[in-house]
């Protein structure tokens, strides 16, 4: 069975300059008919602003995660309806009648029923699925037409693509664990957007309206946080996710956001040591200077290119 999201309005969502930007180059390409990959490190927000594009969109949204297990199936379908009845004699106890019954059924995937209602399909971490699963989205993407496997033949071998037919493309860097090298001709058909790590008047707003935190107070979490990744080579994923951590911590559990109070010392101390590529006892004495003072936030032009 096929999920179905509404597309909604992004209340929660957080704009920025630069979130702003980003979301308009995204649309730019999305509404004139191109699908869009956005690229970058864990944490850095790919997947909640592909949900955002496609609201904005105003289509129906389809959800899906890449996965090393999936098969071609697993995206357009597949034939459904084997079923088997038992059936007991009243009278003669030892009388068992089974009866067997196929019914041919074709069953759409995300794949094939985005294409054909034109819904929005949101692929999450799509490199995670092997690249030869994936060459079923060639056609759908560049002749706009999707061919269906021999099973669905029986009602046609090949759909058109709906006018209103995307999908929003997200992955992590091919150095990651789990993720495969995606094919030239896939990547050839969409345009890719890279997402760096968001600059700090982001964060600080994310951290704001996400977890009821003042200003002043996300701020200091997140150069905190910036400070410890710059000093310990921290830079294969966003430290946002750290910050949103720490913030909800200290909110949820009334731990002051105070370099002096011991308890926002531990929640540091806990969620960041894990995250850092140096020595545990390197990382304790890195975070140990910082925790002595951090800088106030300072407003800047974003960094988002």
């Amino acid at each position: 069975m096929t999920t179905v999201l509404k597309a909604s309005s992004s209340e929660s969502f957080v704009e920025t300059p630069a979130i702003n930007r980003l979301t308009e180059r995204a649309l730019r390409y999305l509404n004139v008919g191109f699908s869009v990959h956005l690229r970058g490190p864990a944490g850095t927000g790919k997947t909640t602003l592909a949900l955002h594009l496609a609201n904005m969109l105003s289509r129906p949204i389809l959800l899906m995660f890449g996965d090393d297990e999936y098969k071609s199936s697993d995206l357009i379908g597949n034939q459904q309806g084997y079923n088997r009845r038992k059936v007991v004699d009243n009278f003669i106890h030892t009388v068992v009648k089974i009866e067997d019954e196929v019914r041919q059924s074709w069953e759409d995937a995300h794949l094939t029923t985005a294409c054909r209602e034109g819904f929005t399909l949101v692929y999450d971490e799509f490199n995670r699925s092997r690249p030869e699963v994936n060459n079923v989205l060639l056609s759908a993407l560049e002749e706009r037409l999707l061919v269906l496997p021999s099973a669905a033949h029986q009602q046609q071998k090949y759909i058109r693509t709906h006018p209103d037919f995307r999908v929003i493309f997200t992955s992590n860097p091919e150095e990651y664990c789990g993720v495969h090298e995606t094919q030239d001709a896939l990547m050839d058909r969409l345009v890719t957007i890279d997402l760096p790590e968001p600059d700090q008047l982001t964060q600080q707003e994310i951290v704001v309206q996400k977890t009821g935190l003042e200003r002043a107070e996300a701020g200091v979490i997140v150069n905190l946080v910036r400070q410890f990744r710059e000093r310990t080579g921290t830079d294969k994923s966003s430290g946002l996710r750290a910050c949103l951590i720490i913030a909800k911590v200290c909110y949820g559990g009334n731990v002051p956001v105070s370099l002096t109070s011991d308890d926002f010392r531990d929640v540091c101390r806990d969620i960041l040591l894990s995250r850092s590529k140096q020595s545990r006892s390197e990382s304790i004495e890195i975070l140990a200077e910082l925790l002595q003072e951090v800088p106030p936030a300072r407003k800047h032009v974003p960094l988002w290119s």
